[in-house]
């Protein structure tokens, strides 16, 4: 079975680093300009020139989004905008405004173009106008069905770059209007104010029927029970969404689903550990999630109606920041005490419990409590570990 790519979201360079490390073989970021996610911190010029450089040098890719929906006033600086691009070597961009495509064709900018899952790709011609157009990869609509997947694959040769974890949205692939109307923030130039998520009274006649909110959010994609029929079909990139998320959450979403394919690309997958995977992966999100359109259309239990919770965790206790001769130096991140058992993971190692028998602070004092952000301290733990990885409440055994 051939290899697959993972395509890790990147909101800074800090997340995009700990995507490489943890097991993206690739990365998608914005820069200031032009991107869907104006709410995220964004790369700079500078920044995406490092980034590039970085990636690179670790036999890793990038791909920059270009992906909003442009009025005549955002055209303006965009050649110029597209050839800082190519002069960085950039891998692909990905969009799927007209207006991009035509301007890198007709000035034969060296840019590969990947189509954006705006473009709501669901069938074959479609695909094939995009590939006319000199598009090497289109990002399939999130809506695809898994015959939709193999028919555009088989009839256009195409790379094929599906979403396989994050947040969904209400309208088609991010078509939406209710945040223009609400909040006169344009969703498709990158102001979505996520009115999906909002909660709403129930009215009828000026009256509220029922003191429970109504909701229109879906739930979050997870595709793990159909990794292996997704490889099948012909998806060549697995994409996971979520430029804005923690260093946390991308660290554990893109560890769990590096495993999870380099086991079913050795035929090693257990069903106990694609458990284990989906039992991590509902933990760390704060959205329920299923896999949505791929095996059927979606019912009432892929959305949320009349009530919810979407609690932000405080699973994520700590940072390795170095190990010496069985002393773990650990930057802070939740509270944690002596007697607690909790989890070290990482992408060098087997994820172990270990039970908090001491504290020391940076001078060696012993304490009964890390409860301060930040602060420094040391634990005793014989299991080698190694800077970057990460330390957990107990979750789930192994």
């Amino acid at each position: 079975m051939k290899s697959v790519e993972l395509l890790a979201p990147a909101g800074t360079l800090e997340k995009m680093k700990y995507a490489f490390l943890y097991g993206a073989d690739a990365v998608y970021f914005g820069g200031k300009e032009y991107s869907l996610r104006a709410n995220a911190k964004n790369f700079s010029r500078e920044e995406m020139r490092d980034a590039v450089k970085f990636a690179h040098e670790n036999g890793k890719k990038v791909y920059v989004t270009v992906n909003i929906v442009f009025h005549n006033e955002d055209l303006i600086g965009l050649e110029e905008y597209l050839n800082f691009l190519s002069s960085i070597k950039v891998d692909a961009i990905i969009t799927s405004d007209m207006a991009v495509i035509s301007l890198i064709k007709e000035k034969n900018i060296d840019l590969e173009v990947h189509i954006s899952t705006q473009a709501s790709i669901l069938n074959y011609e479609a695909a094939f106008f995009y590939k006319d157009m000199g598009a090497t990869r289109v990002v399939l609509a999130r809506e695809a069905h898994k015959s939709d997947i193999k028919r555009i694959k088989d009839e256009t040769g195409l790379e094929i770059e599906c979403f396989m974890h994050g947040a969904m949205c209400t309208s088609i692939s991010g078509r939406c209007v209710l945040s223009n109307y609400c909040t006169n923030r344009d969703s498709n130039r990158g102001g979505c104010a996520q009115i999906c998520r909002w909660e709403f009274d129930y009215m009828k006649d000026g009256k509220k029927i029922t003191d429970t909110p109504f909701s229109m959010t879906p739930k979050d994609l997870n595709m793990i029970p159909f990794i292996k029929d997704m490889i099948d079909c012909g998806v060549n990139s697995f994409k996971i969404e979520g430029r804005m998320r923690s260093i946390y959450y991308v660290s554990t979403v893109i560890l769990i689903y590096r495993r999870l394919i380099d086991k079913i690309l050795n035929n090693t997958l257990t069903e106990e550990y694609e458990t284990y995977a989906l039992n991590i992966l509902n933990r760390v999100a704060n959205r329920e999630s299923t896999p949505q359109f791929f095996d059927k259309l979606p019912g009432v239990s892929e959305q949320y109606y009349l009530g919810r919770q979407e609690l932000s965790n405080q699973d994520f206790l700590g940072l390795v920041i170095d190990y010496q001769d069985g002393i773990a130096t650990i930057e802070q991140r939740n509270f944690f005490k002596v007697g607690d058992i909790v989890q070290f993971f990482g992408p060098n190692i087997e994820t172990f419990n270990y039970k908090v028998e001491k504290i020391m602070d940076e001078e060696g004092k012993e304490i009964e409590v890390a409860r301060h952000p930040q602060m420094v301290i040391k634990l005793e733990i014989s299991e080698k570990l190694h800077k970057f990885d990460m330390m957990r409440i107990k979750m789930f055994d192994i």
